[in-house]
């Protein structure tokens, strides 16, 4: 068996090497805009702000990107949302470029940013278990996932050249342009990604069957459980990341570039030792551990004054934050039918995107108040308190309690009613999910 299975399957293999080249781009806008924003303002707050305005449509938008993705062919979707990234990035370059670029602008197109992504992502993760075969999941997961760790060592490291030579406009510049390529995937891609059969009932119906779903199904709420907890008190590093590089350590553009890309590097090294060793279905442990972890680096972060330190740090919490979630992704796509996964996609978005605003401010806030150390403190104490609570809490019931019920045949019909459904749509935690 050949150690990178998905990339066996051409239309996989075009997607991949197309968001890999687009996402260092996407990192190093990243790194840049961050660091215009400081400097524009001088403001953690606003810093904050910023991520909150990024992440805030998803509330909004997330679900309904999920439903969309399974009504309309999700290739077409995806080439619109792309293109609509691309121009975001260019009107951003050119504003930065021309002098003219003022903190309201900046806050209008992460505004814009933000719906484009929010319609995005439920489409993308979905998409996904169309271009390979079921078996070969979880390895294109992983390849995801160390696509974009590869891209978050190496964009950061280029932005913080690039920014520290031309300026954030080149790196805003550079983004718009690495578009050219997953348009171009997308465009010789030949798997459509077909939407399902027109439903009988409208969008409303249709998202409340999917939260219908996620009532009965323990483990799919633990997941999401454990993905709230961390993305809300944990995963805040593109705000953390420049106050500490700031406030704590002293440095500049070029140590906030290489202190991203010590956390790339832990990412990529988990996402790279997933996809050729293979993870077909994480246990609890191996989910809940890597939050736990991540969490006590995170607050280890507010105590280290050394630029060596840190960047150590940041390489394992790195490592562990990319274990937690791919852990989470592929238990939720093995357990989700493919009759509801564009809308299951949608909400998983939801909360681990979602809330991610709301640590941006409160992140922002608390670096505001008591300063970037006790940020760090705080949100990974919370973090650590909160999965612990959780995983106590489940006693292990979110892993078995489905057990003893059926998943639905591959290919069968949308049940009539909303008892039946759930009936059949629960996945055996032991077996092979359905297709």
């Amino acid at each position: 068996m050949r150690p990178l299975p998905a990339l066996g399957h051409r239309d996989f293999r075009l997607f991949w090497v197309g968001q890999l080249i687009s996402l260092v781009g996407t990192w190093m806008q990243s790194v840049g805009q961050a660091w215009l924003v400081l400097e524009l303002t001088g403001s953690a707050f606003r810093l904050g702000v910023i991520g909150t305005l990024q992440f805030a449509p998803v509330l909004g938008f997330a679900l309904l990107g999920g439903a969309l993705s399974d009504r309309v062919r999700k290739r077409r979707l995806l080439l619109a949302t792309q293109g609509t990234l691309m121009a975001q990035a260019l009107v951003l370059a050119a504003l930065v470029w021309a002098g003219h670029i003022r903190y309201w602008q900046m806050a209008v197109l992460a505004t814009v940013y933000g719906v484009a992504n929010a319609l995005d992502m439920p489409a993308r993760q979905s998409y996904v278990a169309e271009l390979v075969d079921r078996a070969h999941l979880s390895n294109a997961i992983a390849l995801n996932s160390a696509a974009f760790n590869g891209a978050r060592v190496v964009g950061p490291a280029l932005a913080g050249l690039v920014v520290a030579r031309w300026g954030s406009a080149a790196a805003f510049l550079i983004n718009g342009v690495s578009f050219v390529a997953v348009l171009a995937a997308l465009a010789a891609i030949r798997t459509e990604g077909r939407p399902r059969p027109r439903p009988e009932v409208g969008l409303r119906q249709e998202l409340v069957e999917a939260l219908r779903y996620v009532a009965a199904t323990p483990r799919v709420r633990l997941i999401l459980g454990l993905l709230s907890v961390v993305s809300l008190f944990v995963i805040n590093y593109n705000v953390l990341v420049p106050l500490v590089t700031r406030d704590l350590l002293g440095g500049g553009a070029h140590e906030f570039g290489l202190l991203m890309a010590a956390h790339g590097a832990g990412a990529l090294t988990g996402a790279l030792g997933l996809a050729l060793l293979g993870w077909s279905r994480p246990s609890p442990v191996a989910v809940v551990v890597p939050a736990l972890l991540v969490s006590a680096g995170t607050a280890a972060l507010g105590l280290s004054r050394a630029l060596p330190l840190t960047a150590a740090l940041l390489v394992g919490v790195g490592l562990t934050q990319i274990l937690f979630m791919t852990g989470c992704n592929t238990s939720f796509q093995m357990i989700v039918p493919d009759a509801l996964r564009g809308r299951l996609m949608g909400l998983y978005v939801l909360v681990f995107v979602g809330v991610t605003p709301f640590g941006a401010l409160l992140v922002g806030a608390l670096a505001q108040t008591l300063g970037a150390g006790a940020a760090c403190l705080i949100g990974g104490g919370l973090g650590f308190a909160l999965v612990l609570a959780l995983a106590l809490g489940s006693g292990g019931a979110g892993y078995s309690s489905a057990s003893a019920l059926r998943a639905s045949p591959a290919g069968s019909d949308r049940p009539s009613s909303a008892s039946s459904t759930m009936t059949r749509w629960i996945e055996p935690v032991n077996g092979d999910g359905p297709r």
